[in-house]
């Protein structure tokens, strides 16, 4: 809660400065996926929820189509003209602001444009996906000072919209539904193919989530990331070609794979495999959410996390590291990376009484290792984007 009020006082303080007077606050939360991982645009399963470190957008509105935003952590700005072409792929934040407003503009013409100035609490490159948070805030600040009547899906769908085209990263939903959808106390399950989301109460008892970043940040939109789609999308058009009714990997079993090994490279029969499996592990992390088990949840963390490091292979030596520490702490019922690999994050479900020793095991044995300390985050399951 202090750290919003931090967040929240930035903006402010940055507003008066830079453009004077008192603007409508706007916030978007980060999210942590509890497991279902690259399964979002396989047309899949996901369970994240909403956390409580998030993005505040103050905006005002202008009587003319100019954007102009200040980046407080960046000490950037930027303005643009929603009547002038836009800029796609510059590798910076811009390209999240301008893109996502423009995605809404697209759908929704925006009268008026705004003066903004963004603020976040959300660790950037660490998966828990500060990037759909500053694109839904922004997308909610216009659409809400313009007075439109948009769907919180619309929204959703337009910050998704900006991802691929002006970031230049094919992400699935899973980001920005959960940074709009999210429900406190709760995750949500997300059906990627109609879009249906069920609340799934977080019946952690004892336990609590704990965030523990690597300091490795990846990039997605550098190969990797569209690299894992295009294999998926190859597979798919294989497997079509001897089940037609095959159109994602949401629609392929185990059998199916083993059945048609023959025609799929070793790369992607696992890129499959983890897909298929990880689907089911949703599905039966929802049933042991639902009930509280959590040993059996943990398991379900731990068996993802060694698909997304073997099968999918998105791992990285800093995020292994953490989830076999974790694994050797007492109190710990499970750990996997969490987001799109390459760096960034684990969540670990850990007793209360035993969060303590593991932040300082992790701390100790991470910088042993590694040379530096990771950051370690307690959070807790947040609403979704409103205004504040």
């Amino acid at each position: 809660m202090e750290e919003s009020k931090l967040t929240r006082g930035r903006v402010l303080d940055e507003f008066e400065r830079i453009f004077g007077g008192t603007p409508r606050l706007f916030r978007a939360p980060g999210r942590v996926n509890l497991i279902g991982e690259h399964t979002d645009y396989n047309e899949g399963y996901v369970l994240p929820t909403a956390i409580d470190k998030e993005t505040i957008a103050g905006a005002r509105i202008r009587s003319d189509r100019t954007v102009a935003v200040y980046a407080c952590e960046k000490n950037e700005s930027v303005t643009f003209d929603l009547d002038g072409p836009g800029e796609k792929r510059r590798g910076s934040w811009v390209d999240y602001v301008e893109g996502a407003i423009r995605c809404v503009d697209e759908r929704v013409r925006l009268q008026y444009g705004a003066e903004i100035v963004i603020s976040s609490s959300i660790p950037i490159g660490s998966g828990l996906s500060s990037s759909a948070a500053l694109e839904v805030s922004v997308a909610l600040a216009m659409a809400e000072l313009n007075q439109i009547d948009i769907s919180s899906e619309d929204i959703a769908f337009a910050a998704q919209k900006a991802e691929h085209e002006y970031v230049g990263t094919r992400s699935g939903i899973m980001d920005q539904f959960a940074s709009v959808f999210g429900k406190e106390g709760n995750a949500v399950l997300i059906d990627c193919r109609s879009f249906d989301r069920t609340f799934v109460p977080l019946n952690l008892g004892d336990a609590s989530i704990i965030v523990c970043d690597t300091g490795v940040h990846h990039n997605l939109a550098a190969g990797e990331y569209n690299r894992r789609r295009e294999e998926c999308d190859q597979a798919v058009a294989i497997l079509a070609e001897h089940r037609p009714h095959i159109k994602s990997l949401r629609d392929v079993s185990e059998k199916d794979l083993e059945e048609f090994a023959g025609y799929l490279t070793e790369k992607l029969q696992k890129r499959g495999r983890h897909v298929v499996l990880e689907n089911a592990r949703v599905l039966d992390a929802v049933e042991t959410m639902r009930d509280g088990d959590l040993d059996r949840t943990g398991q379900l963390m731990y068996d993802s996390h060694a698909s997304l490091r073997d099968l999918y292979e998105v791992s990285c030596a800093e995020l292994d590291f953490l989830v076999d520490t974790a694994r050797n702490c007492d109190g710990v019922y499970g750990s996997r990376m969490t987001g799109g690999g390459f760096g960034g994050c684990t969540v670990s479900l850990v007793e209360n009484d035993s969060v303590d020793a593991f932040r300082a095991i992790i701390l100790e044995t991470y910088n042993s290792e590694f040379g530096f300390d990771p950051k370690v985050y307690q959070v807790w399951a947040s609403d979704g984007a409103c205004e504040v």
